[in-house]
């Protein structure tokens, strides 16, 4: 007999669940007496439908660390866990990466490659005059601000302390790594870069305005690897515009990015079409990361990562009880 059914859409994953305990059963499309749901992004096309087809769903596993796409959809008494942690080797080297080729204008010299153009005033060996692109220099002894450190705030630090690089975590409640929302202006007054990991909520869109730009350090480095609307594409544009600021974008906003849309052909900008986290091998992370989330649901101990539990009572057959913040 089936005590609990969890719906999986994608069936090539089932086999991550195996071996089931007795009594759960894993489907690949949405019934009523389904408990559990493993969604990602990818099924966001087809989430009212799936959500309309679960009238018994309790709690639902996402497969990505950001919720945005998914909490709307949601009745209250239902539970969201994310899949923080899952995500933190991609995105972090791809927050290193874009810091890294921007500190050094790789990509401005992509484009002189693509000119066919060796500039000799690079090297101040052999400069006679100004550069085309401009001063090129380490981030050895810089500073980096991470607004938003959670995991994968962590592990961009972890991998940025070996080059010499002052990290400085802010989050909205301190902690003995991090700083407050309040060190913020004074930290983006001396930051080489700005990086954003943040969850994109009401307080956070457009966060990073006109006022947020113009506190940062003339030259220094914007990076976003959270969502596109965290930032005012009105107002980066602007700044990069006027030359006083680079960025490297994995999100954007409008997205995905029309063509014809000046970011395109905007200074100082490098845009990827949000890849940081889609790496080969991450579905098969994430599922195994759910995989082990089902199996503490199915034990009745606490799971990992818990984002919204908005049950406004315990009635038979929630499971409010079972979960707790993480």
């Amino acid at each position: 007999m089936t005590k609990l059914k969890i719906f999986v859409p994608e069936n090539a994953y089932h086999h991550v669940f195996e071996p089931l305990s007795e009594g759960i059963k894993v489907v690949n499309s949405p019934e009523p007496d389904v408990e559990l749901a493993v969604l990602g992004m990818q099924h966001a096309p087809e989430l009212p439908a799936f959500i309309d087809a679960l009238p018994g769903l309790q709690a639902v596993l996402s497969l990505n660390a950001g919720v945005d796409w998914l909490l709307p959809h949601l009745p209250e008494s239902v539970a969201v866990y994310n899949a923080s942690g899952v995500h933190d080797a991609a995105v972090s080297e791809w927050v290193v990466a874009v810091l890294l080729a921007m500190r050094r204008r790789l990509p401005d010299m992509l484009e002189l490659q693509r000119r066919g153009e060796w500039d000799m005033n690079l090297n101040d060996v052999t400069a006679t005059g100004p550069s085309s692109i401009g001063p090129i220099d380490t981030f050895e002894g810089g500073t980096v601000v991470i607004l938003g450190y959670g995991s994968i705030g962590r592990a961009v630090a972890a991998r940025l302390a070996p080059f010499g690089i002052r990290v400085v975590g802010i989050a909205r409640h301190q902690r003995p790594d991090t700083e407050t929302m309040e060190a913020l202006p004074n930290w983006l007054a001396e930051a080489d870069a700005v990086v954003l990991l943040l969850p994109l909520t009401p307080e956070t869109e457009h966060m990073v305005d006109a006022e947020f730009l113009a506190g940062m350090k003339p030259g220094s480095i914007l990076v976003n690897a959270s969502r596109g609307p965290v930032v005012d594409t009105a107002a980066l544009l602007a700044a990069l515009q006027q030359r006083r600021l680079r960025a490297a974008l994995d999100v954007t906003d409008p997205e995905p990015l029309p063509h014809g849309h000046p970011l395109w052909q905007a200074p100082n900008l490098l845009i990827t079409p949000h890849v940081a986290g889609a790496v080969v091998s991450w579905r098969l992370r994430a599922y195994r990361f759910a995989s082990d989330q089902v199996r503490r649901y199915a034990a009745a101990t606490p799971l990992q990562n818990l984002v919204s539990n908005q049950v406004k009572k315990s009635t038979p057959g929630n499971h409010s009880e079972r979960v707790i913040r993480k």
